[in-house]
Parts: structure tokens; sequence; C-alpha cells
């Protein structure tokens, strides 16, 4: 196990990234084509082709996935991804055309001391297609891909992931790029929200504190009072190598988000587009109540702690101004 989303069989993750422009691109690409679903609960999401990953919809199974900074911009990773699957020839067949499905969801990152100034043809195109290209079973966590101009209220953001195995021998995994309104920290200390959940020191190992005071409470918001809507997102992607329908993958995805209460506060904000995404490879039958009711538990806690990973494992940007990284302001351990 790498405590990795890479723990599921069949599934590659790859970024990149451009230094100088502080954004990216982060790839999950599916050896075969896997179900999915959709949950949206942040009030200003970015998506592509999420409607395909509604329940009444007749695609129910993608390719890949493309999570990317650049806001807006950013969407065009999806088609860049397509292309590389495409000369792979992967797809969605019809008739004697296939087309790749590559769903994808954006952060705001255009404010981050980067330089944006790219003219008339963004970046974020070329970004997934050599994020695709890069996909693999090893892949880093931190600032890279499209967690590289990540922030959250007090800490520089970035790429988690983590996994498990539930105790029905099925294996849940998730990937999260943190760009929160609210932090993923307690008060102005070390701890994490979802210290809890932590497994083997994977975050620092520093637990709760001792006791809370009434100012670990109070919002901390990138922004403060002027924080303003569509400038901040965390995205998720968690997947399983259960055998689920569609509407058992879009369960998950419910179930997991409540991973975001524990780990980010405030969450689902106005202020933010928080999405899951939620896939399955279809390797191992699971039952349809229990056996799910577990799996979305587990998923739960692999998704907080994926989260709080993501701040863990970042590192600042080299601009005036710019945030700290948690182990700038707290050291490794």
């Amino acid at each position: 196990m790498r405590n990795s989303l890479t723990d599921v069989a069949g599934v590659r993750v790859g970024h990149a990234h451009d230094p100088r422009l502080a954004s990216g691109v982060t790839a999950v690409v599916f050896d075969e084509a896997a179900v999915a679903a959709i949950d949206v609960r942040g009030g200003g999401p970015g998506t592509r082709d999420a409607s395909l990953l509604e329940l009444g919809n007749t695609v129910e199974r993608i390719d890949a996935l493309a999570l990317s900074g650049g806001s807006g911009f950013g969407l065009d990773a999806s088609g860049g991804i397509q292309g590389f699957l495409a000369e792979h020839g992967r797809g969605f067949a019809i008739g004697d055309a296939r087309v790749p499905i590559v769903p994808g969801a954006i952060v705001f990152d255009l404010l981050n001391g980067g330089d944006k100034l790219w003219g008339r043809f963004a970046p974020y195109r070329e970004l997934g297609y050599a994020a695709a290209a890069a996909a693999a079973t090893e892949f880093a966590l931190g600032s890279v891909g499209a967690g590289l101009g990540a922030t959250t209220a007090t800490l520089k953001g970035g790429v988690g992931s983590a996994s498990a195995v539930t105790a029905g021998g099925i294996t849940v995994a998730a990937l999260t790029v943190v760009n929160a309104v609210g932090s993923v920290t307690i008060g102005d200390g070390p701890w994490f929200w979802a210290a809890p959940f932590e497994q083997d020191g994977e975050f620092g190992g520093r637990g709760l504190p001792p006791s809370f005071t009434p100012d670990m409470l109070k919002l901390r918001l990138k922004g403060a009072a002027t924080a303003r809507a569509g400038e901040n997102t965390t995205l998720a992607v968690v997947v399983t190598d259960a055998d689920l329908t569609k509407t058992q993958a879009r369960r998950l995805a419910v179930i997991a988000q409540t991973g975001f209460a524990r780990a980010i506060y405030p969450v689902h904000a106005p202020l933010d587009g928080d999405v899951v995404f939620a896939a399955a490879t279809g390797r191992k039958p699971v039952d349809p109540l229990y056996g799910l009711t577990e799996l979305g538990a587990v998923a739960a806690n692999v998704m907080s702690r994926a989260l709080a990973r993501s701040v863990y494992e970042a590192t600042a940007l080299p601009f005036p101004g710019s945030l700290p990284a948690w182990r700038d302001r707290f050291g490794a351990a």
C-alpha cells in the first residue's frame, strides 16, 4: 500500500505544472473505463462535462478526470487529456468514432503571484496532455500539478492522497486538491482538524490540542471579510475497486464528502466550489446496503486524511507575500 489513489489497481496519476505560472494540472487516468458519478456541495463550482455524471444521463463510464488550476481557463485541461487518450485509441464508441470521456473541475489560483499573462491561448490544454502522458502509479504530493498554486486561509494548500482497505477487503482511496476559503488546521496552531483519523503520523502526528479555546473556533477565511466567491475550491476524487452502479457511485461520493467537514473549517461555503468525483473499477462485489455503507464510512475517513496531507506536504510559493507552508511554520513533525 502506497497510501495513495493508485492503491486501487488500474488507476494512474500524473502531474504537469509551470513554476513561473504557479499553476498546473493533475490527471487521473483509468486503465479501463470506470463507472463514475459526482457530488457538488460548494456554492461556486467550475466543472466540465459534469452533466454526463448525473444519474439520468446515458454515459456511465469515464476514461480519466482532469483537475486543474487556472479557474475557467483550466477547463481546457480536459481537452489535452482527451487528446492523449485519443492517440491511444481510448474513448466512448459511437460507430467508428471514439470520444474519450474526461470530466474536469478547476480551482482558482489566478492571484497567487504567478505570471498569468499567457496571451491568446491559456496553457492548460498542453498541461493536461503532459499530465496524462506522465500518469503512473507513483506520483508526488504537495505543491504539484493542480495543487501548485493552491492556498487555504492560513497555509499553503496542495495535492494530497490516502487509502484504506475495508473489513470486507475492498480498497478505497482519495486524491484531493485543497484551495479552500477555510482552514485545515485548528486555530493558529499545528493541529489538523482531521487528526482523529490520522494513520502512522502521515500528517505530522500532532494529534488534537490539549484543550480548545474560543479563538480556535473563530472563522479564518482567505481574504477575511473581503473574501470573494469563485476564488476557492477543494476538489477530490474517491476511487474504489468495488463493483458499483452509477447510482451507488453517487452515494459513495455523497458519503465521502463528509470527510470535507472533518478536515476543513468552514466548508461547503458560498465562497467555495467543492466537488467530489467518485469512480469504481468494478473488480470486487459489494453488498448494496451494509457493504456500501461500510465503504462510504471508510471513504470519508480516507478523504479527511488526504485533505490534511494536501497541506502537510505542500511547499510555499516563491513570491513576495505568499502564504507559508505547514512545515515552514511548524517543522517536519
